[in-house]
């Protein structure tokens, strides 16, 4: 499944910081992201690899303050909880076997 940004602000009621309709279709490590990829920050101690990520979209917390600039190419989703709402949303791109998920922007649909 591809979600961009403005969709994954929504599902978590978070706000976007850069291009909303920036696209991912994966999951990474903030320390492994490559384009495409949707990563997380909630954890000072990986908060060097941000500013290197090569990941399109990132959650961070609603608080985050970047100590230096960070890439060009990265879209923050500002949320209350980080590594909260990175569960939540990985919940989404593997739902459980059986569970249907209905599509009601873009291509309407069951999947």
């Amino acid at each position: 499944m591809e979600f961009s940004a403005k969709q994954i602000a929504g599902l978590l009621e978070g706000m976007v910081e850069g291009n909303e309709n920036v696209c991912v279709n994966q999951l990474a490590k903030i320390e492994e992201g490559q384009p495409g990829a949707l990563s997380f920050l909630s954890n000072p101690k990986y908060e060097p690899f941000i500013y290197q990520t090569l990941s399109s979209i990132c959650i961070v917390n609603k608080d985050f303050i970047p100590a230096h600039p960070l890439p060009a190419t990265l879209t923050l989703v500002r949320v209350e909880d980080a590594y909260g709402s990175f569960a939540q949303r990985n919940a989404i791109a593997t739902p459980a076997t059986g569970l249907l998920i209905y599509q009601t922007d873009q291509t309407a649909g069951f999947y």
